[in-house]
């Protein structure tokens, strides 16, 4: 089975869609192969050491709102072991964490890549806009330090991200998680692992009676 996931490093939802992903994946008796795509829910720039509290509190109409929103993803993230604190966040424009995300797809390194810039945005206050961050982010899951800065700081891996977004438009992705399965079926959302096992089921199911006919 190939899972294509289309998700955003600094979007929360997509965080606990992973962690949610993995544990279904454990339950799955099926044999899975997960792809993590590029997407970004805002390609703007963003001024550097903005705090993503005061960035929200902009967009989404005052702070008393954007912090109904932290507080109800905090808590489920927390239901699922993860710990998202937004006092420390930094709001930061994707693209380079997603060509370092592709940079470490090539040395196999792409679910902890990921899983490694998550935990620094939502749990370190690392600001995930900095190319030098990112290289520190790059080491401390044993990838070369100054590779990493050096391929940042080079056009590398542009055409592969770019590629990931156009084709999420050409799909009609405009939410994410969005996890898109053997090319014909897809799953929007953070879905409970339980509801995740069940569709991977359903789709192994179908695809079963489909090779049957």
């Amino acid at each position: 089975m190939d899972i294509q996931v289309w998700s955003d490093v600094i979007c929360p939802w997509c965080y606990i869609g992973k962690r949610r992903l993995e544990k279904a994946l454990s339950e799955f008796p099926g044999e899975a192969n997960v792809t993590y795509r590029a997407y970004q829910l805002d390609p703007s720039p963003v001024p550097q050491g903005m705090p993503i509290k005061e960035a929200l509190a902009a967009k989404f109409g005052g702070s008393a709102r954007a912090d109904q929103m932290f507080d109800h993803v905090t808590g489920v993230a927390a239901g699922d072991g993860l710990t998202l604190d937004f006092d420390r966040a930094i709001a930061a424009n994707t693209f380079d964490a997603h060509r370092l995300i592709a940079w470490a797809a090539g040395q196999d390194r792409q679910a902890a890549m990921l899983d490694a810039l998550q935990r620094a945005h939502f749990r370190s206050g690392v600001d995930i806009g900095s190319r030098p961050a990112l290289a520190d982010v790059a080491a401390s899951i044993s990838l070369d330090h100054d590779a990493a800065l050096a391929y940042l700081e080079s056009d590398a891996g542009t055409s592969a991200v770019n590629a990931d977004l156009i084709e999420a438009q050409e799909l009609g992705i405009t939410s994410v998680p969005t996890f898109v399965i053997d090319g014909k079926y897809a799953v929007q959302g953070a879905q409970e692992a339980a509801t995740l096992v069940a569709a991977l089921e359903e789709i192994t199911r179908r695809e079963a009676v489909d090779a049957g006919r």
